[in-house]
């Protein structure tokens, strides 16, 4: 492999001739090997994002000409466009400010342009961070990150699932099934009623998403280091924040406390709660539809779900709910994920939280999980749902719990005495009602109307 040397305050390295990055990336990478976890690249795009809208605001306020502003605008839109990833090696393990991921972009940004432009136009502190901090960069690129892909990616992905349960309410409203508690069997529901319960959990917890975006939409940038702002001007807090709201068309505003901003990450626990709710609910809906789909002989059998691949290496014929079984395993890492969210935002010493790219890393591996997570169990398993009307209407009139339909009329002891009767004699509850003298055949059938009890 070829080198070259490039320069820092501490003197000279040998960088790999192919990448843009300098010495202070290079430092980082040879320091920190640990693990295989790259920095999400959801982060190194929010970088190219801020860092072009940082020269925007820095020529509109006389600090940057129009021809460094230019050279820097090219190289960020390939740093978003994702055109340079592989110039971002550096490991999430690194320092708790994430300093070395704003530098490495500071040097891409600088060497890049510098190549565009054909000679040293750039410096990467000088030009590239003007009037930023990393502590105040990395915090912006984390929000930046989060609001993109949450009202991108996750919500768009949360309505589609909505809107296929809206479609099988539809389609089952006047599917009558036994309910169910404590895995038990229970009084008459309709599919449809039970299908949007599943709805309404996705709406509830969008709902509590879009919530929590407001505090996301709020940018560190202008705090620099301390969040007193030093070495940045007055407006560029402002005139940033506005050119991050233009390059992405969501509705970021500079922060009203700095000091807030650069070393509280509640904002992100906020959010991550409500996305630990929809994990849950996606747990729940998921397990409910592999219950229900359970069998085929043996099992509930109520439902029909997709039949997507074999499921044994041994068993001929078998197909397992695996769309369900990985829903569930993207919804306990997201409740997982919850637990180091939180531990990372509580490290806030003094001025400065210094967990913020752990707490980004699986922040961003939730919003990652669980959009795909819902996209593929749509698309591959909750749009072919299909009610076994016969099995369904079958387990309704040989549930016991039926026998609630009398309580009006024989009084809870005695249909209670009728259940028992029904279930130690194998009868049906009809036969156990009459021969235990409770109603009379014309009356139990007067009274007893499984398909109106829902």
């Amino acid at each position: 492999m070829e080198y070259r040397i490039e320069r820092d305050s501490m003197g000279e390295m040998q960088v790999p001739a192919d990448r843009y990055w300098a010495a202070q990336t290079q430092r980082s990478y040879q320091n920190f090997k640990i693990g295989t976890e790259l920095m999400p690249r959801e982060i190194t795009h929010a970088f190219g994002i801020l860092k072009k809208a940082a020269a925007i605001a820095n020529f509109k306020l006389g600090r940057l000409s129009q021809e460094r502003r230019d050279v820097i605008c090219k190289a960020c839109d390939e740093v978003i466009s994702g055109q340079l990833d592989d110039h971002f090696p550096l490991v999430v393990w690194q320092t708790g400010s994430g300093t070395q991921s704003n530098m490495n972009a500071n040097e891409v940004i600088a060497n890049r342009g510098n190549q565009i432009y054909g000679e040293k136009l750039l410096h990467p502190n000088d030009h590239i961070n003007m009037s930023q901090s990393s502590n105040d960069t990395f915090p912006t690129a984390m929000h930046i990150a989060a609001t993109v892909h949450i009202e991108d990616g996750l919500i768009p992905a949360i309505e589609g699932l909505i809107d296929t349960f809206k479609r099988l309410e539809k389609e089952n409203d006047d599917v009558v099934k036994s309910g169910r508690t404590h895995l038990q069997d229970a009084v008459p529901i309709r599919f449809s009623q039970e299908i949007s319960g599943w709805r309404v959990m996705l709406e509830k917890t969008e709902n509590m998403i879009k919530d929590a975006l407001p505090g996301l939409k709020e940018l560190a940038l202008g705090g620099t280091a301390v969040g007193t702002g030093l070495n940045s001007p007055k407006e560029f807090s402002t005139e940033v924040a506005k050119a991050v709201a233009e390059l992405t068309g969501k509705a970021f505003v500079t922060a009203p406390n700095k000091f807030h901003s650069l070393t509280s990450k509640d904002e992100l626990v906020f959010m991550h709660g409500a996305l630990k709710a929809l994990a849950a609910n996606l747990m729940k809906i998921a397990n409910d539809v592999r219950w229900l789909a359970s069998g085929p002989r043996c099992g509930l059998g109520e439902i029909k779900i997709p039949e997507n691949e074999p499921g044994s290496s041994i068993m001929p014929g078998k197909v397992n709910p695996t769309q369900c079984e990985s829903l569930t395993m993207v919804a306990v890492q997201v409740i997982a994920n919850d637990v180091a969210v939180g531990m990372a935002a509580s490290q806030g010493n003094f001025e400065l939280n210094v967990f913020m790219p752990v707490c980004i890393y699986n922040f961003l591996q939730s919003v990652r999980l669980l959009t795909d997570g819902i996209n593929s169990f749509n698309n591959n398993c909750a749009v072919g749902i299909k009610a076994d009307r016969e099995k369904m209407r079958h387990n309704l009139h040989n549930s016991l719990m039926l026998v609630t339909a009398l309580n009006p009329y024989i009084g809870y002891d005695n249909a209670a005495k009728t259940s028992k009767k029904a279930y130690k004699e194998n009868i049906s509850l009809k036969q156990a009602c009459v021969e235990l003298g409770f109603l009379t055949e014309e009356q139990f059938d007067e009274v007893f109307h499984p398909e109106k009890m829902a």
